[in-house]
């Protein structure tokens, strides 16, 4: 029993170790989020902080303003698919996140913060962008969405083979040490 957990570690840290890059960056998540721009308009009472600043059409950002003395505020802009709803944030101020439409032309787009008490109002700015996707191979047919969806759902083709060899490797091993044993006349 010791040694199939032995291969099966041995065989995770071999197949970490020659992992190409897409598929570790795959497997790390998403990137980290670009740096939080902060809005600041002469004519508002607080500030918004919009996390990421630049966003693709669809996409989600996150927004902080701590200008509101109350526990809610709304949110709204041209780019949002509905109005953002704040509420307190564990770190202080408010927080909400908010979705941009996927028809939001790539441009600045303004946001207006208003408390929900009358206590203040803040403005800031997103910009979204739109992403050209030009093809430069093949696209993967067969099975219509869920050709990518199979490609990341988990180990692959090289992945298995490298497996089945490190599993072989250690079964000759095991059997190797076995025979040893049994000429040696210990068992």
């Amino acid at each position: 029993m010791r040694s199939a957990r032995l291969t099966l570690c041995a065989g995770a840290v071999f197949a970490a170790v020659l992992a190409p890059a897409p598929i570790a960056l795959a497997a790390a998540g998403p990137a980290a989020p670009a740096p939080a721009a902060v809005a600041n308009n002469d004519e508002s009472h607080g500030t918004v902080t919009v996390t990421p600043s630049t966003v693709a059409a669809g996409g989600e950002v996150d927004l902080r303003v701590d200008v509101c003395e109350g526990r809610k505020a709304i949110g709204t802009s041209e780019a949002f698919s509905s109005p953002a709803h704040f509420s307190p944030a564990a770190d202080g101020g408010l927080f909400a996140e908010a979705h941009i439409r996927s028809d939001a032309r790539g441009r600045d787009y303004g946001i207006t913060v208003k408390c929900k008490d009358g206590s203040g109002s803040a403005n800031g700015n997103v910009t979204v962008v739109h992403h050209r996707v030009d093809p430069t191979a093949p696209v993967r047919a067969g099975g219509g969405g869920t050709a990518l969806a199979a490609e990341s759902a988990g180990p692959g083709t090289r992945h298995t083979l490298i497996g089945l060899g490190l599993a072989g490797a250690a079964a000759v091993a095991v059997a190797a040490r076995s025979a040893r044993k049994r000429r040696n006349g210990t068992h």
